[in-house]
């Protein structure tokens, strides 16, 4: 037996097939191989053939408008990838990556069409995979503009930008105003009003204080800047997130406007035919009274 038939025989798309059918279509078959981190074929190729995986896996994906890859599927042995684009003869639509050394069978359009007529049967098994997949995918895609702002501005935060966040968000609160009117308060009242057995460690012009409140503010003012910082990358990432939405919203309306005139479309094209079949029909409707 042919080493193409031999890998056939591990792929189950193929595997109810005899010895000697398996052994017919691998001699018509070409067994391609590519390494690790190579690339099968890439958005906007021509496609004409898929493949079906014998060994290793690949990473099917592409870029949003944003630049963000989604990754559709990572097929591996056993399953096949780039039949979308051979099926309807329209440029690839996604990419392929190998992420483990690929060895597979590229099936060309003409050999697909001859032996699905010979095997009608698998080409219910090759209908399923491929809803599968597009189901897969059109949840993907359903989730690619549903970020949550506050965890993806939150998910790389390091140690101490957490501790502006806290200061900052601290330092705009009614328990810190209150904490500092009481420190002033008794800080104050103890250097000024003098109280028996409590010296004045700071007595007017408070020196000290004023040194304390100037280093607080330096500090303060450095850690409210870093949660700023934080702010404007996190409002960066939200606008994102909104025109990733506003850019679903309008395809979404395209594809309704396109499924809304082709619907109009057929219910011209069926009254034009009813018109027509009217006319026919009176003669003999004449004929027979």
């Amino acid at each position: 037996m042919s080493l193409a038939a031999d890998l056939l025989k591990e792929v189950p798309l193929f595997k109810f097939l005899s010895d000697q059918e398996r052994e017919t279509l691998g001699n018509t078959l070409e067994i391609v191989r590519y390494p690790k981190n190579s690339t099968v074929f890439n958005v906007g190729d021509p496609g004409d053939s898929f493949y079906v995986i014998c060994t290793g896996n690949v990473e099917v994906f592409f870029k949003n408008n944003t630049g963000e890859q989604v990754v559709l599927e990572t097929p591996r042995a056993g399953e096949f990838f780039g039949e979308l684009s051979m099926l309807d003869g329209g440029p690839r639509s996604a990419s392929v990556r190998v992420v483990e050394d690929l060895e597979a069978v590229r099936v060309s359009r003409d050999r697909l069409e001859a032996f699905l007529q010979a095997h009608p049967t698998t080409a219910m098994s090759f209908l399923t995979a491929m809803g599968r997949r597009m189901r897969v995918s059109a949840e993907k895609l359903r989730h690619t503009a549903t970020r949550n702002v506050n965890e993806a501005a939150a998910d790389n935060r390091t140690l101490v930008q957490k501790a502006a966040d806290w200061i900052a968000e601290f330092a705009g609160s009614i328990t810190f105003l209150v904490l500092h009117v009481i420190w002033f308060t008794l800080w104050l009242g103890l250097n000024t009003v003098k109280v028996p057995g409590i010296p004045q460690f700071d007595p007017y012009p408070f020196g000290f204080l004023t040194l304390t409140v100037s280093l607080e503010a330096i500090f303060l003012s450095v850690f409210v800047l870093l949660s700023q910082n934080r702010q404007a990358a996190k409002d960066r990432v939200r606008s994102d997130v909104e025109y990733d939405v506003n850019l679903k919203a309008e395809l979404e309306i395209m594809h309704l406007h396109e499924k809304v005139d082709r619907m109009n479309a057929d219910v011209l094209d069926r009254l034009d035919k009813l018109r027509r079949a009217q006319p026919a029909a009176s003669p003999v409707s004449r004929g027979a009274d």
